[in-house]
């Protein structure tokens, strides 16, 4: 697995993440035996959060099937500030949070921690507390955000001590957004706007990661939904097969492949629990699309140029 630095870390982490939101569906020997190919296939990157599975279900699972595997071997990421009926970046919040995630991970400390969506109460100084604290502790080495803004990420940057080396930002063939608006600036055209004042740009020039999630997806506000095979994405599956050929792959290799072609070095987090396509996602970090092929699939999801 090619591997890619996280932020300014000097952390080498693989290109490709694995997202563990779905592990609490697995069976103790399913999840065991997914946790062990992905560390074999080198991706030894696993993505957390203290809400999945519902109350932290998916850490403790995990925590389970990573039982046997040297803890320097991993990199541990997870993310807290969404509860109930609102998001909390209070310091006691974050606090008890990463005592809850410390204690399902079975780990001391997390290589990063992230906070999840922006909470509109924030106050940045007591971020920058906790992220004091547990750093100081030796309970969280690095941080990073999940879902935020290029104006969000100055203003707690302006406070927080740490830099920022992550965010994790919504990315892929059915959800554009983050290059759609470059390719159409000073244009009066309905991909003009831009929906995140330039996140994209920022996070490179201030080396921030991003990490796509949910890379295969493509509706959120009305459900979850992938365009792989999808019957309202005939155009994008047709040159995805034709792809698949030509590089002598699958579809989701070269769907994913596409994500790991932008220059920005993004680290896309995967969801699925299927050994195979885990196995897809691995291969999407050996193939580099050219940029005629790169821009035929743009084009063939239904996004345009000038």
């Amino acid at each position: 697995m090619k591997t890619i630095q996280l932020g300014n870390t000097g952390m080498q982490a693989p290109a490709v993440a694995v997202g563990c939101m779905r592990m609490s569906s697995l069976e103790p020997a399913q999840a065991s035996t997914f946790v062990q190919t992905a560390m074999e296939l080198g991706m030894n990157f696993f993505d957390h959060a203290d809400i999945y599975g519902g109350q932290g279900k998916c850490e403790e699972v995990f925590a389970q099937a990573a039982a046997g595997i040297p803890r320097d071997k991993m990199i541990l990421q997870s993310k807290c500030g969404i509860r109930a009926g609102q998001y909390d970046f209070s310091r006691e919040h974050i606090l008890s949070s990463v005592e809850g995630i410390l204690k399902r991970l079975g780990t001391d400390y997390l290589d990063v921690l992230l906070l999840h969506r922006p909470d509109a109460l924030c106050e940045p100084e007591e971020v920058a507390e906790a992220f004091d604290a547990l750093h100081a502790a030796g309970k969280v080495r690095h941080f990073g955000v999940s879902n935020h803004n290029s104006m969000q990420l100055q203003l707690l940057q302006k406070h927080v001590r740490q830099p920022l080396v992550a965010n994790q930002l919504q990315f892929g063939l059915g959800h554009a957004y983050l290059v759609a608006a470059g390719t159409h600036v000073n244009m009066n055209h309905e991909a003009s706007p831009e929906r995140d004042g330039g996140v994209l740009d920022y996070c490179r020039l201030h080396d921030i990661t991003v990490q796509p999630w949910s890379p295969f997806q493509f509706r959120f506000d009305k459900g979850r939904g992938t365009f792989m095979g999808h019957e309202e994405w005939p155009k994008l599956n047709a040159k995805l097969d034709e792809l698949a050929v030509k590089y002598n792959t699958d579809a989701t290799t070269i769907a994913l492949a596409w994500v790991l072609r932008h220059p920005a070095k993004m680290q896309p987090v995967i969801g699925t629990m299927n050994l195979n396509r885990l196995r897809s996602c691995a291969n999407a970090a050996e193939i580099t699309l050219t940029r005629e092929d790169w821009y035929a699939l743009y084009l063939a999801a239904g996004n345009t140029l000038p």
